[in-house]
């Protein structure tokens, strides 16, 4: 087992926007949900990512989840602040007005809206890394039209950049390309794995930093993280095979994601609606059934023996 690198570890999950009946949003919500990550254990947080449709929210909007939830925090758990844009112009004054507000780290996604070469995938990144160079940047990528960004272009930009400090790659069989990543880097950037956790298993032994799934499983796959790196593989394989299906289902599509996650945290008395802006996903009553039993499992797993036997 690889010892993982120092500075964010473990579990950042990504907290979803809770939104009023009207769609505004609903600042006491991202409260809530601060409060849960913080007497979950996780040592830092997320948003707004994906997870927390940030391709609805204006830019201002974003900023205010930023501050609300940097100001509830209150220094008991790390803000990781999301500040994408496929603009360089629009990340950069983002991401600079959530340092302003307190972030202490800043996360971006490598913009795929059109498929762009590495050379001008390394420029953007590039001058986004200049623009904050006090500050921890989390670089993200999950391309649906083809490879993430190239171990050659990672260790390039750890070179020129010593502000790029960590990395979320969102892709299947990717433990060739993480072992290659951490021996060409030194271990000197914490790889995180995205897609809500869902190969950590095979990821753990090979070092990786951390994962970032969504909010109402991660203080579960915390335990798994902690669990896996501390040896005791059969405890963490019996715990993430009872909350797998819910994952797995559940990213079918990023939408129907927000659904889940909502009615799972709702289930789990965290929040009080499952409202996601439109264009939203409408699951059929087949799939709202199944969510609703795939949430219960994970509800029982908590107050389960096997789960609470686990220190």
């Amino acid at each position: 087992m690889k010892e993982a690198p120092k500075g964010l570890t473990g579990v950042v999950p990504i907290i979803p926007t809770p939104f009023t009946a009207d769609e505004e949003i609903d600042g006491l919500g991202i409260c809530n949900l601060i409060d849960f990550a913080v007497e979950s254990g996780i040592e830092a947080v997320c948003l707004p990512a994906y997870a927390s449709e940030f391709y609805k929210l204006s830019d201002e909007e974003k900023l205010y989840v930023v501050k609300v939830a940097v100001g509830h925090a209150a220094g008991r758990i790390k803000i990781v602040a999301q500040s994408n844009n496929p603009s360089l112009r629009g990340a950069v004054k983002l991401a600079e007005a959530n340092v302003k507000a307190g972030a202490d780290v800043i996360s971006l996604a490598v913009p795929r809206i059109f498929s762009l070469p590495e050379d001008s995938l390394k420029e953007y990144l590039g001058e986004f890394l200049k623009s904050i160079p006090d500050t921890p940047v989390l670089i993200q990528d999950f391309n649906p039209g083809g490879a993430s960004i190239s171990v050659n272009f990672i260790e390039a930009l750890m070179n020129e950049h010593p502000n790029f400090k960590y990395l979320k790659l969102e892709e299947p069989l990717c433990a060739p390309k993480f072992e290659e990543i951490i021996r060409r880097t030194n271990g000197n950037i914490g790889l995180f794995e995205g897609w809500g956790g869902l190969y950590m298993l095979e990821l753990i032994p090979l070092g990786i930093a951390g994962v970032m799934p969504g909010l109402g499983v991660s203080d579960i796959l915390q335990k798994v993280f902690d669990l896996r790196r501390n040896g005791e593989h059969a405890r963490a394989f019996s715990i993430f095979e009872r909350v797998m299906p819910q994952i797995f289902f559940s990213l079918q599509n990023m939408e129907l994601f927000h659904y889940a996650e909502k009615e799972l945290l709702m289930a789990r008395g965290i929040l009080t609606n499952s409202i996601a802006r439109k264009a939203a996903y409408k699951p059929d009553q087949s799939s709202i059934n199944y969510i609703k039993e795939l949430n219960q499992r994970v509800v029982e797993l908590v107050n389960s023996e096997i789960y609470n036997l686990v220190s």
